[in-house]
């Protein structure tokens, strides 16, 4: 695999095709500035290949030559079910595009794992109500973080995985999980990926890190999409730049862009316009 496709078809096609296999991204921006809508068109697109091709051809288009499509679309949730993310999808594109690509997504909810310890009550984030009989044979869940790492190494090989999000660790650091352990785990991703010839993008909110921690996740990456709000006069903006991307950067340096504007329609993130250096 030379490059797996974002599944957003101008700047895959800017990218020539998508991103270098074996890649980590960071998707990390303000609140609603596009991050989290990139991160959902990505996963549907890439569903949808598999799913409808018709529909994905009136969305998409073509695939690159020099990409290749993942084998799987993978979405790891920290804190929300895979009922309220479908739901959440249906906000960000038409919802034709989620009704065919939702079954060829695995999701993954780690909110049992990542809640067990917390004092939110266990039926806020159980599906189903267990008998005591059940309780007693199942134990308690894994560690959030090995949970993860397991599923990753069992999924992960030429794959698209969506994890959403850091920022949920963040607010999970602790006496028990410190600020290192997740920063390892991001590098130890980052390895991995290598070797999966799989594309990771890994969702997070910027208001809710220091720079340090934001620092340490850029190094983890093998690169940083910015998603941001820009105001002019009366009307906001969304806009992209590439902060920081091994083999990717290099492409838009030499087309002299520095940032995209981007835009939400029924086909999902999208770009609208590209600055130039003048």
């Amino acid at each position: 695999m030379s490059s797996v496709p974002f599944g957003v078809a101008r700047l895959d096609s800017l990218l020539g095709g998508g991103a270098p296999a074996g890649s980590v991204v960071l998707l990390a921006g303000e609140a609603g500035a596009g991050a989290r809508e990139f991160c959902y068109t990505s996963a549907a697109m890439n569903a949808l290949a598999g799913a409808d091709e018709e529909l994905f051809d009136l969305y998409y288009g073509d695939v690159d030559a020099d990409a290749t499509l993942p084998e799987s679309v993978h979405y790891i949730s920290f804190t929300a079910d895979t009922e309220a993310i479908t739901r959440e999808m249906g906000y960000t594109m038409d919802s034709e595009i989620v009704d065919a690509a939702v079954d060829e997504i695995s999701f993954r909810d780690l909110s049992p794992e990542y809640f067990q310890l917390s004092p939110v009550p266990r039926d806020w984030y159980e599906t189903a109500t267990a008998s005591i009989t059940e309780l007693g044979d199942r134990g308690e869940y894994e560690d959030v973080l090995t949970a993860f790492g397991d599923y990753l190494s069992e999924h992960g090989e030429r794959s698209l995985v969506c994890i959403d999000s850091v920022t949920d660790l963040v607010s999970m650091v602790s006496d028990d999980t410190d600020w290192s352990d997740v920063a390892m785990v991001m590098k130890g991703l980052k390895k991995a990926a290598y070797e999966w010839d799989a594309l990771v993008l890994v969702l997070v909110n910027t208001d809710a890190l220091r720079d340090r921690e934001f620092g340490t996740l850029m190094d983890a990456a093998g690169g940083t999409l910015q998603f941001s709000w820009e105001s002019g006069g009366s009307q906001r903006a969304r806009t992209m730049f590439v902060r920081e991307f091994r083999g990717v950067l290099s492409r838009l340096e030499a087309e002299n862009i520095v940032r995209f504007e981007t835009e939400i329609h029924e086909g999902g993130f999208d770009i609208s316009d590209v600055r130039k250096i003048r």
